[in-house]
């Protein structure tokens, strides 16, 4: 338990202060901050190789997501962008921090898809919305934007939490997730 509420408050510690970060001039540092939550994280995995796999199955969809997403113009970042109309490098790490909580403090998500995609539709939305008014993303079309960001994140959750099963370096801590798998 004393896990689970640790890794619940180093997610929403260090999303805060990528997010801050990512607003300003110093958006690199926001990479050290995902550095250690993830370190931290895979340090006290039992199966650290799983929860990798799961930090890198994320990095990868973030990349893919976070890029369309600026791309098509949806969001767009005043700091940190390195190229072009590329999304900036800790938007996407930040997609390795949430990998840290799939297992662990979102883990009774496991199982309920449905309740993922809620979960996601709405949580990644008013993610975006708090990074808007913290000054680190934009919204040119804030209705265009809630919208795909409904829609995407209550997939890619989805599909988060899916892998995350698969993925599972606490499973033997936490062996209420085998049930939900069944």
């Amino acid at each position: 338990m004393k896990q689970k509420l640790l890794n619940f408050v180093f997610f929403q510690a260090g999303w805060l202060a990528v997010v801050l970060l990512g607003a300003g001039q110093f958006h690199w540092l926001g990479l050290l901050v995902v550095a250690a939550v993830v370190a931290w994280h895979l340090v006290t995995s039992p199966a650290p190789q799983a929860e990798a796999q799961l930090v890198l199955f994320a990095l990868g969809i973030g990349l893919v997501w976070e890029n369309l997403l600026t791309l098509a113009g949806i969001v767009v970042y005043p700091f940190g962008q390195l190229s072009g109309g590329f999304a900036p490098v800790w938007i996407i790490a930040m997609w390795a921090m949430l990998a840290t909580t799939l297992n662990l403090s979102l883990r009774w998500l496991h199982g309920r898809f449905l309740l993922a995609s809620v979960f996601g539709a709405i949580g990644g939305p008013l993610a975006f919305l708090a990074g808007e008014r913290l000054g680190a993303v934009v919204f040119p079309d804030v209705t265009l934007a809630m919208l795909v960001l409904g829609v995407g994140w209550g997939l890619l959750f989805t599909l988060l939490v899916m892998l995350a099963m698969r993925n599972d370096g606490f499973v033997n801590i936490y062996p209420e997730a085998q049930r939900a798998e069944s």
